[in-house]
């Protein structure tokens, strides 16, 4: 892909290969990621909130500025200019990285346990929210966790892009792991084992409607939704390859937002690299080759929820 050109100031002269929008993008996934509002920024800076939303519109940014985000940010000069992988020790940044993403994508391939939150029904969220409070460290522990204005925020990105996978329908093919189903239909939409028995057979009957809406899917296959159910182990890592009119962008994500979530511990990976992309897509190739699809796949779910009570 050839990188959009911007000038730098009349004084160097000199055309750049640095992308600024893509710039100012990964910049506020970083600034959501640490929790840190555009006046916390330009106080560290010294410069106005207005500059910093300037920043992350694209606008050119000197390198000793960037030089003083990174650290700021938690991140490296390398990571923001895109010219390595990037890395997301939230999963709050992570998620507004994909937002971003998902908004320039023309196709979209991605494997999530259960599946792709874009897929779930409309009551998946209200379940996410508690089971992440669920599996949050309980009280006066080290380790706070992630707070609940943190959750709250990330649900707000998650309806978001929800919102517009709606609205805009890009093509999505989604991978789904019939072993991952049916350990969540068993387990059911919980965040902690530990809950009482009636909370947890209303938490594995919502658990099956989310199966039951996949297998409608499948059955009424429509246009811009493609599911592919593979039986065989999945990757441990879900990922998923946004395709656009200009490049390929691979993220890869320990996070998991499905029974017995994490959110709290791993390290995502967001990269362009055709050699890394290139490999994804050779296995997303092989695994769609031997999934079950349409009438099939919707009756091998049917027949799981058969044998599960």
């Amino acid at each position: 892909m050839q990188e959009t050109l911007v000038s730098h100031p009349p004084s160097i002269g000199l055309p750049s290969s640095i992308d600024y929008a893509a710039l100012g993008d990964r910049l506020r996934a970083y600034r959501v990621g640490a929790s840190l509002l555009a006046e916390d920024v330009a106080a560290r800076l010294g410069v106005s909130r207005a500059a910093v939303y300037r920043m992350e519109k694209g606008e050119i940014i000197k390198i000793e500025t960037l030089e003083r985000l990174a650290p700021l940010l938690g991140t490296s000069v390398a990571s923001l200019l895109g010219v390595e992988v990037e890395y997301y020790s939230t999963a709050l940044g992570f998620l507004e990285r994909m937002r971003q993403l998902e908004q320039d994508s023309e196709r979209i391939i991605a494997h999530f346990e259960p599946i792709s939150l874009l897929l779930t029904s409309g009551e998946y969220l209200d379940y996410l929210r508690t089971m992440l409070l669920e599996a949050a460290p309980p009280a006066g522990a080290a380790d706070a966790g992630v707070s609940a204005a943190q959750i709250d925020e990330m649900l707000r990105i998650l309806q978001e892009r929800k919102a517009f996978f709606g609205k805009r329908r890009p093509h999505i093919v989604s991978l789904v792991g019939l072993r991952d189903l049916e350990r969540f239909v068993h387990t059911g939409l919980v965040g902690r084992l530990d809950l009482p028995e009636a909370v947890r057979r209303e938490r594995v009957a919502a658990a099956r409607r989310e199966v039951e809406r996949i297998a409608e899917q499948m059955e009424s296959e429509p246009l811009h939704v493609q599911i592919g159910l593979v039986d065989d182990a999945m990757p441990a890592a879900t990922f998923q390859v946004f395709g656009g009119a200009r490049r390929s962008v691979l993220a890869v994500s320990p996070f998991r937002f499905g029974e017995l979530p994490n959110i709290r511990n791993g390290i995502a990976t967001v990269t362009a690299s055709p050699e890394a992309v290139k490999l994804y897509e050779e296995m997303i190739a092989r695994l769609w080759k031997g999934a079950y699809k349409g009438q099939a796949g919707a009756a091998r779910l049917r027949e799981l929820l058969g044998r599960i009570h």
